[in-house]
């Protein structure tokens, strides 16, 4: 019984930490079966979403530096939708009052509940990095990562060496958890496929509520790319890196992170207050 109580312990603490996206899941299957009065579908979809993050706030479920955070996920993942509805990756062919060159601007906020869900899963499960590269490492391949969405359209896609750098990068990196008092722990790199690929799932379920839309669903719904995978896996290492680096630089402004010189132990305990 007692692995399997601490299986729904983690269960539970990770449905907490994705109050967020449910949100939003439930929105779009409500928004596509139930039509709402007054306003077109994105721009239910945006209300709710404002709702939602306002509640939040309010409940205390999210700090103000978490919505910093969570703000700035919402920023990054709009160019991104601007540029690749540009580039016809995808596409969003409701119509809407709050479209932007196409775009809807509650698409922002399927990046943002990326960001709450971390935020929150590293609050709540009292996450710790241990031997986590420098700065000088984590913040350009961050970046590297995310131009490459963009520049793999005008130039070759360097994704999977990307990837490999990730594998060299964060091979002797572990992340560490608590579930019920007692800490577990993970290398960082499988973490990162765990989550890009339950994001791929959640990524179908989006599309089967017709968030959006790619091109060989135009005609009739269907499985996404199992190569999405991939896309995701980046881009959540990108989240990942953002979030550790912005509680990092919190961190050493609060005076609360310490490093071990015999463990090389870095902990960033949940200083976003």
């Amino acid at each position: 019984m007692g692995p399997l109580k601490q299986l729904v312990r983690f269960g539970w603490e990770q449905a907490l930490s994705c109050l967020f996206p449910v949100v939003i899941f439930a929105s779009l299957a409500l928004t596509k079966f139930v039509p709402l009065p007054l306003l077109p579908r994105y721009d239910w979809l945006l209300l709710i979403c404002l709702v939602m993050q306002w509640w939040m706030i309010r409940s205390g479920l999210e700090t103000r530096d978490e919505l910093k955070v969570i703000t700035m996920f919402h920023i990054i993942g709009l160019a991104l939708e601007l540029f690749k509805v540009h580039m016809g990756s995808w596409s969003y062919p409701a119509e809407g009052y709050s479209k932007v060159f196409g775009v809807p601007l509650y698409s922002g906020f399927m990046y943002a509940s990326v960001a709450s869900y971390l935020c929150q899963a590293w609050r709540r499960l009292n996450v710790k990095l241990v031997k986590w590269p420098t700065l000088w490492l984590v913040v350009p391949l961050a970046a590297a990562i995310y131009l490459n969405f963009f520049t793999h359209h005008y130039w070759i896609d360097v994704r999977w060496w990307l990837s490999a750098l990730v594998i060299i990068v964060f091979f002797q990196s572990w992340v560490t958890y608590e579930v019920g008092g007692k800490q577990y722990r993970m290398p960082i790199a499988l973490s990162f496929v765990l989550i890009g690929f339950f994001i791929w799932i959640a990524e179908n379920i989006a599309t089967f509520f017709s968030a959006w839309e790619y091109p060989n669903q135009r005609d009739a719904w269907s499985l996404v790319h199992l190569g999405k995978v991939s896309s995701w896996l980046l881009l959540v290492i990108v989240s990942f890196l953002i979030v550790a680096t912005l509680k990092q630089v919190k961190g050493k402004s609060s005076s609360l992170p310490r490093t071990s010189s015999s463990s090389s132990y870095l902990s960033l305990r949940g200083t976003m207050k």
